[in-house]
């Protein structure tokens, strides 16, 4: 009974990494839309909390986040997507959580830590079949047949 239940629930494993992939998707487009509306702001922010190039970083941020979004709704180079948000994430821990600690409520890295977790998942098991990734996949590797 037990084999049963593990093998149709293995049938399903593609569900929960749709939803982890929107749920990033989400959390990542809405902090990336509000700074789109004034990046010279988060470059100034930037500069006062001592990232270097700030107005580079803050340009890099806002349209890592911005595109990672997109592509993790899509299902779109998902591992490759992964990699520069997983380094978004450890720079906002460093730069603006750690010193706050651990909770969220006290703006600590609670989020960000949950967020790079997601992502380090999807970057080693990939988006699923509910995923343009999949279907890129699934076409690249159709057999062809040669005519002899």
């Amino acid at each position: 009974m037990y084999l049963n239940l593990t093998q149709k629930l293995s049938g399903l494993q593609d569900i929960p990494l749709l939803l982890i992939r929107l749920i990033l998707a989400y959390g990542f487009y809405v902090p990336a839309m509000m700074k789109l509306n004034d990046v010279s702001a988060i470059a100034e922010w930037f500069e006062n909390i001592g990232i270097p190039a700030p107005t580079l970083n803050a340009y890099l941020a806002t349209y890592t986040e911005f595109l990672g979004a997109i592509f993790l709704a899509l299902g779109l180079a998902t591992r490759f997507v992964s990699i520069p948000l997983i380094i978004t994430m450890l720079v906002a821990i460093k730069t603006v959580h750690w010193e706050n600690g651990f909770n969220a409520s006290d703006n600590g890295y609670e989020i960000p830590l949950y967020y790079m977790a997601m992502l380090i998942m999807l970057f080693f098991t990939g988006p699923g079949r509910a995923s343009v990734d999949h279907l890129i996949r699934k076409k690249l590797l159709k057999p062809r047949f040669v005519n002899a």
